[in-house]
């Protein structure tokens, strides 16, 4: 099932989960759909491989996994920077053969120690590529902070719409800290003209080390009351992955009382996290949004 026709009068509720290290046996990550699929997500995204691996059968095995062994719409994230077209065919090829009918196309991240490839530089040139090669549901990334590499968000703005005209069927946000920011793009994204479903994608963050390495790879912003909790608990680690968890238990009550198109959950393999959000918001998600 294509995820694009999961968005009409509920607000969509997905998870995200990356394929173990090379250090850690593959069993850990089946044990932690098992669990997830408790929670009966609306699909389960996998990304590409791990720590800059170019392994993308892994992904594909377990996006196939999570769809035919656990019974949930599967997404696989597909990085276009490190591979040719004919490439980029072959592992189209394997998706569709796997049943796997949803991709996260994206640009990827330029690593210095892999040489990137000119077939795919930008993001909307790969969603092309996957709209002309196969009947696929495209999900593009967004950024409601602007990307990194953008000038300004209205820069952003215009490069992402030429991403969803491109074929991009839906949107997932980077995580953010400030709701605000979220509704300041969507209202933006709405007036360019991007209409399709934009899910809200929201990471807890439960130590002090996982912020240091968002705010440097991403640049989002930190609120007030964000850096409070983190001055208050850093030094208490069950009190911070506690109040972690309720921080972004908050966010989701207030982004599903505005009624948005979805919540995209960041849950980094920890099925502990996934259900302590889940618990607490399930029956908020189970309210039809309104009219």
């Amino acid at each position: 099932m294509k995820t694009n026709l999961l968005f009409n009068k509920k607000t969509v509720f997905s998870f995200e989960v990356f394929p173990p290290k090379k250090t850690s046996p593959l069993e850990t990550i089946y044990s932690t759909l098992r669990e997830l699929g408790y929670f009966k997500p609306d699909f389960i995204s996998v990304t590409y491989g791990a720590g800059g691996s170019l392994n993308g059968q892994t992904t594909i095995d377990i996006a196939h996994s999570v769809k035919h062994t656990y019974g949930i719409e599967s997404v696989a994230h597909l990085p276009g920077i490190n591979f040719d077209k004919a490439e980029m065919q072959k592992i189209l090829h394997d998706l569709k053969c796997a049943g796997i009918d949803n991709v996260l196309a994206l640009r990827g991240d330029i690593s210095p120690n892999v040489q990137p490839k000119d077939d795919f530089r930008y993001a909307s040139e790969l969603v092309s590529f996957i709209k002309e090669s196969g009947d696929f549901n495209v999900i593009g990334a967004c950024y409601p902070e602007g990307h990194l590499e953008a000038a300004t968000l209205k820069q952003d703005l215009i490069h992402l719409k030429e991403k969803v005209n491109a074929g991009t069927d839906q949107l997932i946000s980077q995580l953010f800290f400030d709701n605000d920011y979220f509704y300041t793009f969507l209202d933006k994204a709405r007036d360019i003209g991007i209409n399709v479903p934009i899910e809200a994608g929201i990471m807890p963050v439960t130590n002090k080390n996982q912020i240091e390495r968002m705010v440097s790879m991403c640049g989002v912003n930190l609120p007030k009351k964000f850096k409070q909790m983190i001055e208050k608990y850093e030094h208490h680690p069950e009190a911070f992955r506690d109040a972690g968890i309720a921080y972004a238990i908050d966010q989701i009550v207030d982004l599903v009382s505005q009624d948005v198109d979805g919540i995209h959950l960041y849950t980094m393999n920890n099925s502990y996290i996934a259900r302590r959000i889940s618990e607490a918001v399930s029956t908020l998600l189970a309210v039809p949004k309104s009219e």
